[in-house]
């Protein structure tokens, strides 16, 4: 019998900002002016993250665009499994 898998899996800020999910979502906070801040180290490496009240709304086209290509590429690179997750208990 399969052990089941967790339900929560903690994951790095990261591995969360590549997916483009950040842009996504900020995109949408954004209209209540909020946004997700996430630190960034000078290599590139996230080191913490809060919620802020924010005065801009929106992302260039340039960001947004990037942000949908990562979107979509995750979507096709874990189609199979985000499906079995909704299916299996």
């Amino acid at each position: 019998m399969e052990e089941n898998k967790p339900m929560v899996n903690e994951s790095e800020w990261e591995e969360f900002r590549k997916t483009g999910l950040l842009v996504l979502i900020n995109g949408i906070l954004h209209a209540f002016g909020w946004a997700i801040c996430v630190k960034v180290d000078k290599d590139g490496i996230a080191t913490e993250a809060f919620p802020a009240r924010v005065k801009f709304r929106g992302f260039d086209n340039n960001v947004t665009d990037e942000s949908y290509i990562r979107i979509g590429k995750y979507l096709k690179d874990n189609a199979d499994e985000l499906y079995n997750e909704t299916i299996e208990p």
